[in-house]
């Protein structure tokens, strides 16, 4: 149901089969972040464009078990490697027109079959790098012979971990160590949201500890056939659909805000007459990394960032009763973005 599910997330009509064609097969769509403020806003500003932030998903061959061990196709590896988080689709639902490779639906099964070939993935990476380590500290100059040792102890300790079946995203590394290893992308150290496909009758709301219980990890249910004939109606027909099932949004929404969230990411807007646009950065950014992300220009010539909640614009009304009531402030360049606020960046050339 991987494709399934991608193809109802993006409206897009990406063949499905029962089971992965062998082939390195690559699909990728970039969609909207569902968010209501977005609406709001542009409701109240009558803007003459509307821009939404945008998260990419990539639809990767499926992974069979014992996969790994034999190395992975390079075009699928490195799509894997290159994408910051990983959403892993796993099935529970019942079907006579598409049996179970492996005879029986077991989600939990699999999703433990599917998590071991990254490990075994990621095993043969720090193995590879063990041994030029090793052959690398015995020609090394005594100034490079220390950081080629440390680096060394890090890899060891990582295939201890693997070795014990334990995603490298559990282990506790500085975020010196996260520099360092920065390049390798291991595929068990990024973040990952599991997926659990069910069928039409099925209930979402269904207990996914055994799916959610790492570090960097978050997990949701729900019915992909569904979710696609959801997002293959006309747009004046979605609500009564959504009714009849007793759907309040679909479930495709949630996955996409959860992907940005577990990405680390959040939206500031800006907002006028020309448009209203929500702008992606991660959370903790400053405000002038919120500048730089509207423009480099805005960055280097940062002077101050006029702020305002997206609560007190919706109490205000409009920017004039906000200014008035003393909710816009003036903030510089270290100051904290905040999800939701609203900015206008002064600044010189």
């Amino acid at each position: 149901g991987k494709t399934t599910i991608f193809n109802a997330l993006t409206r897009s009509d990406a063949a499905t089969a029962a089971f992965s064609s062998g082939r390195s097969e690559i699909h990728t769509a970039v969609v909207d972040v569902p968010d209501p403020r977005v609406e709001i806003l542009s409701r109240m500003f009558n803007p003459r464009k509307t821009t939404r932030a945008k998260i990419q998903f990539n639809d990767i061959s499926g992974v069979a078990k014992g996969q790994a061990q034999g190395g992975f196709d390079t075009q699928v590896l490195n799509a894997m490697s290159k994408c910051d988080a990983l959403l892993e689709v796993v099935r529970a639902f019942e079907s006579e027109q598409v049996t179970h490779a492996d005879g029986s639906v077991d989600p939990a099964r699999d999703l433990g079959a599917l998590r071991l070939e990254l490990i075994i993935a990621d095993l043969a990476i720090v193995e590879r790098r063990i041994e030029r380590l090793e052959g690398g500290i015995k020609k090394a100059r005594a100034s490079e012979k220390a950081v080629l040792e440390h680096e060394l102890v890090l890899m060891q300790q990582f295939a201890r971990a693997l070795e014990s079946e334990r995603l490298l995203g559990d282990l506790d590394i500085s975020a010196e160590d996260e520099l360092l290893i920065r390049g390798f992308q291991f595929l068990t150290l990024k973040p990952s949201m599991v997926v659990v496909n069910l069928g039409e009758d099925d209930n979402p709301a269904m207990d996914l500890s055994w799916a959610g219980s790492h570090k960097h990890n978050t997990a949701l249910a729900l019915r992909g056939s569904l979710e696609m004939e959801i997002a293959q109606l006309p747009e004046d027909e979605v609500a009564m659909f959504l009714e009849s099932y007793q759907i309040a949004e679909p479930s495709l929404n949630l996955m996409v805000r959860e992907s940005y969230n577990l990405l680390g990411l959040m939206s500031f807007f800006t907002v006028g007459e020309d448009e209203v646009r929500a702008w992606t950065v991660r959370r903790g950014a400053t405000a002038v990394e919120a500048a730089g992300a509207i423009h480099t220009d805005l960055a280097r010539g940062f002077i101050r960032a006029e702020v305002l909640s997206y609560d007190d614009m919706i109490a205000c009304g409009t920017i004039a009763e906000a200014r008035k009531q003393g909710k816009l402030r003036l903030e510089g360049r270290d100051y904290i973005v905040q999800d939701g606020d609203i900015l206008n960046i002064r600044f010189a050339l």
